[in-house]
């Protein structure tokens, strides 16, 4: 009988041990969920449903979008961070979900470092400055004019309290030592709608999110925030060298799981990442949109979130910045 109970012990234990093993060697086995935590049709969002397509078909399961839009992100952070840490739960993350937010919320229900596991920087977006039509300006120079005409009688709006398009208006501001008003909306998608409805005077909103109505001509593009134009909008301008010498405000975003979650399920992950993103058809759709495929390893993509955390701690500090 002994000898029984010792072999059944035996048994139970392995089981025990190769379980975990044996289910991220079978991963995955069904669909994983990537969390947007911003609205439907700003940036976060077209880059996730892009990057959901091609994982759904290199990983043999559904990669499902899921939208968890509020606190500039924060809410469906917050979700990802308590989740399962089984790689079949992600987030798309961004600066303001995982760089501005430690220096905004004071008790920010997670942390953006410790309670995630970076599994890859997808891509860094350049900003574009865009005005409505009906704003009687052409170039960052006669916006300036015109704010400093008018002090805090222009507004811009932006994805919510923190977010980078917010501090990118804080810094132009800054800058050019101008008065403009900020309103934060619940995300990207009803602040652009409020500037085609001219309820706002401009935004410095992610490219991805408006290229297309600044195309078709709904939108006023004056100027780019990177440090270089973008091919996706080559007669633009980039802000610093058409009228504020030094300014730069780009955008990044990058997929994460809970921490905790095994290095072999975050390295297939990023494996099937870097592939979608080195594919020749979705570099010319990511270039399209005004963003540039990163395809980091997880290594530098942790490097990023702390070097990014403490740099716009400061922007936010020198612009007495808080959250609601």
């Amino acid at each position: 009988m002994s000898i029984w109970r010792w072999l059944a012990s035996a048994f139970v234990t392995a089981i025990v041990i190769a379980g975990p093993a044996l289910a991220q060697q079978d991963f995955p086995n069904k669909p994983i969920r990537l969390i947007v935590p911003n609205p439907p049709g700003g940036a976060t969002d077209v880059l996730a449903r892009i990057l959901a397509e091609e994982m759904t078909a290199s990983l043999g399961q559904p990669v499902v979008v899921d939208y968890k839009a509020g606190a500039s992100g924060t809410i469906g952070s917050e979700l990802v961070a308590k989740s399962k840490p089984d790689g079949y739960t992600l987030v798309m993350g961004h600066a303001a979900s995982h760089a501005t937010s430690p220096s905004m919320y004071r008790a920010l229900p997670y942390d953006p470092i410790k309670d995630f596991a970076p599994v890859c920087l997808v891509a860094t977006v350049t900003n574009i400055l865009v005005v409505n039509p009906q704003l009687p300006v052409h170039s960052v120079r006669e916006l300036i004019a015109l704010a400093k005409a008018k002090p805090h009688q222009l507004t811009f709006g932006s994805g919510g309290v923190g977010a980078i398009t917010h501090l990118a208006g804080e810094l132009f501001a800054q800058m050019a030592d101008i008065d403009i008003v900020h309103v934060p909306y619940s995300g990207s998608a009803p602040a652009i709608t409020n500037l085609l409805g001219g309820h706002i005077s401009m935004m410095f909103e992610n490219m991805p999110g408006v290229i297309n109505q600044v195309k078709a001509g709904s939108l006023r593009g004056l100027a780019v925030t990177g440090v270089k134009r973008s091919p996706a909008v080559p007669d633009l301008p980039t802000v610093a060298e058409a009228g504020v010498p030094g300014y730069e405000a780009v955008s990044w975003f990058g997929v994460l799981a809970p921490a905790g979650t095994p290095r072999p399920i975050v390295e297939k992950l990023n494996h099937a990442m870097v592939l979608a993103l080195k594919k020749p058809d979705v570099q010319v759709r990511l270039e399209k949109m005004g963003a540039e495929g990163v395809a980091s390893t997880p290594e530098e993509f942790a490097t990023l979130l702390v070097n990014e955390r403490d740099k716009w701690a400061k922007v936010i500090h020198d612009a007495h910045v808080q959250a609601n």
